[in-house]
């Protein structure tokens, strides 16, 4: 009985709050960004959207009614699993919009690169908490997190999905440099990557080359490349200090705004409330993250605290890449807003995040 109280005193109710106000705001958003044109195929997606959230917190409350300490030994094979549905999903996966990124299951559409965060995540979590060490990781030493890192990064891009693959990246950097590297191999690593960029860039679609060149200069090719970012800053300073108000924002209205309902939905939330709403929802999610800090920072166990800081760096570049994104500050790379853009992969993948963040806070007191 007193373990069952120890659980229950420790749970995080911060979090859970943080993350209900935010999944709230997304579907009000999500409601207007699809029914500003009430003729649209698109109108029911606010209904889908509230299904999932429903099942992703089903998702959380089983992912932190088990020992954290679980993920430790079956991150492998999660892992494993994860990589094979990458595999399949360039062999026989669902093609959309030039790229190829789903698995069919049944009547549901998995995107295993979602996934595959969290799964990077537990296996340099896992490896990280045995082989940590004071003086800062070397170049040899960091091999096998590379590759750890590396395998699903290539299939990622494979896809293409170069947002999803930068994410991972980013991730696994932020857990690599929370343990703490050696000074002349971070020195070197970081060299090595700034004299690598040419080759990336002779790699790069097209495309993607496109939207660096738009970030750089929107004006560039204002009709075409550049379109989205200018349709996108132009909704968010004309929502100016309250906004125009629920289902009246004119750049939505029109459809002048590009993907509203998925990449872009931060413009329609900062054009319809204002500054006041883009603030109360970055708010949201500074608290949201700064708690998941918090967590890491009370745990007592190295694979808790690595764990803690990986899912909740998975959560800070998201936002900060998606909102960059959309207010011209970095190139559009298709990342979306977490809790808020519409999607069920990414969603579930949220809420299992916050669970598992939950999950180490309530286990805190716990050394094994």
């Amino acid at each position: 009985m007193m373990f069952d109280r120890r659980l229950a005193k420790n749970f995080h109710w911060g979090l859970l709050a943080a993350t209900l106000v935010l999944a709230a705001m997304g579907v009000v958003t999500l409601y207007s960004a699809v029914n500003a044109d009430p003729g649209a195929s698109s109108s029911g997606l606010h209904f889908k959207q509230m299904i999932w959230y429903l099942m992703g917190l089903g998702v959380m409350t089983a992912s932190f009614l088990v020992n954290y300490k679980t993920l430790e030994r079956w991150a492998p094979v999660l892992y494993s699993l994860c990589v094979i549905m990458l595999v399949a999903v360039l062999v026989a996966g669902r093609a959309a919009g030039g790229s190829r990124r789903w698995l069919a299951l049944g009547p549901l559409f998995l995107q295993p690169s979602e996934l595959a965060k969290i799964a990077v995540a537990l296996m340099l979590a896992r490896h990280y908490a045995k082989e940590v060490t004071t003086r800062g990781f070397v170049l040899r030493e960091l091999i096998w997190p590379m590759a750890i890192t590396g395998l699903p990064f290539l299939l990622i891009v494979r896809q293409p999905d170069l947002g999803t693959a930068m994410l991972v990246m980013l991730i696994a950097l932020s857990m690599t440099l929370f343990v703490k590297i050696e000074r002349r191999t971070a020195i070197g690593i970081f060299g090595f990557g700034a004299v690598a960029l040419p080759v990336v860039w002779h790699f790069l679609k097209e495309y993607q080359k496109q939207r660096i060149l738009t970030f750089l200069d929107p004006d560039r090719d204002p009709l075409g490349a550049g379109y989205h970012i200018i349709q996108s800053k132009i909704a968010i300073g004309s929502g100016m200090l309250s906004g125009k108000g629920f289902l009246k924002g004119t750049q939505n209205t029109l459809s002048f705004l590009p993907e509203q309902h998925t990449d872009f939905i931060f413009s329609v939330l900062a054009e319809e409330w204002g500054f006041a709403g883009a603030v109360l929802l970055l708010v949201a999610f500074l608290l949201l993250i700064l708690w998941g800090l918090s967590v890491a920072a009370e745990s007592r166990e190295p694979f808790g605290i690595i764990l803690a800081v990986g899912l909740t760096a998975m959560i800070f570049w998201h936002v900060a890449i998606n909102i960059g994104m959309v207010m011209g500050l970095m190139p559009v790379v298709g990342v979306p807003l977490p809790f808020v853009s519409y999607g069920g992969s990414s969603l579930m993948t949220n809420m299992l995040c916050v669970g598992i963040l939950i999950n180490i806070r309530m286990r805190r007191f716990m050394t094994e």
